[in-house]
């Protein structure tokens, strides 16, 4: 059978804010910033190839199309979920589950858990990859692994890291570069979901007149890094996600300028309910590590 379905995140976007009509409100119901919200009811939008949402200026009305699919997102996020409890139970097992964005986990934490699992042999984890930060189901997850400000109400946050963007290409592609004002001649690669970005880096480096919008999109940086790997592009990495890269030659720095934000990557647990026996254990542990990495 052939499923021709739209990703889950702007589904549950547009779901959220189309019971809202609001997509403030809905950006604090999945924890989320209203630029987030947006976007990925725009991307689904682009995806339908058809406006879900009136846009007044302050508030929102569903279009006849959002108004007939609604029901239908509804109920298909509620069958899902019955039938998720149906299977597998309502109760988890004594298993650590961790959720973590995946150029985080693949990158940075994945070179890293040996050094947990030998510190702790018998402590079992269960690390599930996202790309964007969904709504945190604490039946489902103990702990998360986050991208953003670290200001989501109802969690406990510790930052993890002090990100700073980087732009990164082939050494041959770096070779012609002899100044940030030469990128308007190069393809620019952006990673969505982020709030930082070219921009920035950009008017920053001195070039603002160059065009930052330009490019090729893609929505982790893993897939960004790779086809910059291939002669694509110049991907604007953050610093965390980027150490093998630069460790390994394939990609170099082509400038100096190497631009601090705030933006992070953030360990995130409920302030309320039940911990998990072996939150604190990992917790701990991540945290040293992070602190070692700095």
């Amino acid at each position: 059978m052939s499923h021709q379905m739209p990703p889950l995140p702007w589904l549950r976007a547009f779901e959220a804010s189309a019971r809202h009509l609001s997509f403030t409100n809905a950006a604090a119901e999945l924890n989320l910033t209203q630029a987030a919200i947006s976007k990925q009811v725009k991307l689904l939008e682009q995806y339908l190839r058809e406006p879900l949402f009136e846009r007044l200026p302050r508030s929102l009305t569903l279009t006849k199309a959002g108004a007939a699919f609604l029901p239908k997102v509804g109920d298909a996020f509620e069958r899902l979920s019955a039938g998720t409890v149906e299977v597998f139970g309502a109760n988890r097992s004594g298993i650590l589950s961790v959720r973590v964005m995946v150029g985080f986990g693949v990158t940075w934490l994945a070179r890293r858990l040996p050094r947990f699992i030998a510190a702790h042999p018998k402590t079992q984890v269960r690390i599930v990859s996202s790309i964007w930060a969904e709504e945190y189901d604490a039946e489902t997850f103990d702990l998360d692994i986050r991208y953003g400000f670290g200001n989501w109400p109802g969690f406990r946050t510790d930052r993890l890291n002090r990100e700073s963007l980087i732009p990164l290409c082939l050494p041959e592609i770096a070779a012609r570069l002899h100044s940030a004002t030469d990128l308007a001649k190069e393809r620019l690669l952006h990673v969505l979901g982020y709030q930082d970005g070219w921009d920035g880096w950009l008017t920053a480096a001195g070039a603002g007149r160059v065009d930052a919008a330009q490019g090729l999109w893609f929505d982790t940086t893993l897939m960004a890094m790779a086809v910059a790997a291939e002669g694509g592009g110049i991907a604007l990495g953050r610093s965390s996600l980027i150490e093998t890269e630069l460790a390994s030659g394939r990609l170099v720095k082509p400038f100096g300028l190497e631009l601090p934000i705030e933006e992070g990557f953030f360990l995130v647990a409920p302030e309320k309910g039940p911990r998990h026996k072996d939150a604190g254990v990992f917790r701990d542990w991540l945290l040293a590590e992070a602190a070692g990495s700095q």
